[in-house]
C-alpha cells in the first residue's frame, strides 16, 4: 500500500469511528419522577409497556420453547395450583413486595401496576394466542415475543414511575448487601429459575435467547422512550465527524 493509499484509509477508519462514537446515545436517567409531573404524557406509556410486557410473556408461553426464568416459576407453580399463570405473577408479586419491608424499599404507583397490569395482560394474551402451533409459527412466537419483552421494557421503565417488586427487589438487595446489581440479579434469576424447573416449568433454547438478548434490546430502545424530567438538562450533542477524505481541521 502506498502512503497516500495509506492515509486515506487512516482518514476514513478516523471517520467512521468518529460517526460511531457520534451516533451512540447517553444513558438516561431512570429515577423515580413524581406522578404529578406530565402525569397525560407519562400514565399512557406506563399501562401501555406493561400491556405489552405481559403479551409478551405470552408469546414464549406459547411458543413452548422455554421462557425467562420468573416465568418458568409462573409455569411450575401453574402445574400444582388452580391459579392462572397471571394470577401466580401477581400474588408472587405480592409475595416479593413483603420482601421490601426489611430491604426499606418503598412500592410506587408503577410498582402496584406493575402488578395488575402484567396479570391482566399475559392471562388475555394466553387467551388470544392459540396453543399446539406448528415450529415455524412457535419459533416465530419465540423471536417476536423476546423482541417485545425487550421493547416493552424501555417502554415501561422509561416512564420514570418506580421499579417493579422483582427489580426493587434487586436493587434493595444490592444496597443492602453492598454486592453488585450484577451479581444479585444473577443470583436471583438462578433460584428462581431452578425453582420453576424443579416444579415442571419450561426450560429451552428461549430461556438462553432471553437471557442473552432482552438487555441488549432494551438498552437499545431505552433512549427513544425514556421521560427527561423538567428540571434534568437536554442529552448531549454528539460531536459531528469530518468529510470521508479529507483531515478534519484542527482548532489552534
Amino acid at each position: 500500500m502506498s502512503d497516500d493509499a495509506a492515509s486515506r484509509h487512516t482518514l476514513r477508519h478516523r471517520a467512521v469511528t468518529v460517526l460511531a462514537r457520534g451516533t451512540r446515545r447517553p444513558v438516561p436517567r431512570l429515577d423515580y419522577v413524581s406522578l404529578r409531573e406530565h402525569p397525560l404524557r407519562r400514565l399512557p406509556q406506563l399501562f401501555a409497556g406493561l400491556a405489552l410486557y405481559g403479551l409478551s410473556l405470552s408469546a414464549m408461553v406459547r411458543a413452548a420453547l422455554g421462557v425467562n426464568p420468573w416465568s418458568v416459576l409462573y409455569e411450575g407453580l401453574e402445574h400444582h395450583t388452580s391459579l392462572s399463570f397471571g394470577s401466580i405473577s401477581a400474588v408472587l408479586g405480592v409475595l416479593v413486595l413483603l420482601l421490601w419491608i426489611p430491604l426499606k424499599q418503598r412500592p410506587t404507583f408503577g410498582t402496584v401496576a406493575n402488578i395488575i397490569v402484567l396479570a391482566c395482560s399475559s392471562d388475555l394474551g394466553l387467551l388470544l394466542i392459540p396453543e399446539h402451533l406448528g415450529l415455524p409459527a412457535r419459533v416465530g412466537l419465540l423471536a417476536g415475543g423476546v423482541l417485545l419483552n425487550g421493547l416493552s421494557v424501555a417502554v415501561y421503565v422509561g416512564a420514570r414511575f418506580g421499579p417493579g417488586p422483582r427489580d426493587g427487589l434487586m436493587t434493595g438487595a444490592s444496597a443492602v448487601t453492598g454486592r453488585s446489581i450484577r451479581f444479585i440479579r444473577t443470583l436471583i434469576e438462578i433460584t428462581v429459575l431452578a425453582a420453576g424447573w424443579l416444579l415442571g416449568g419450561s426450560v429451552g433454547a428461549g430461556t438462553v435467547l432471553y437471557a442473552v438478548a432482552v438487555g441488549p434490546i432494551t438498552q437499545f430502545f431505552l433512549p427513544w422512550f425514556t421521560y427527561r424530567g423538567r428540571a434534568e438538562p437536554p442529552p448531549p450533542t454528539p460531536p459531528a465527524a469530518p468529510p470521508v477524505g479529507r483531515p478534519a481541521q484542527r482548532t489552534p
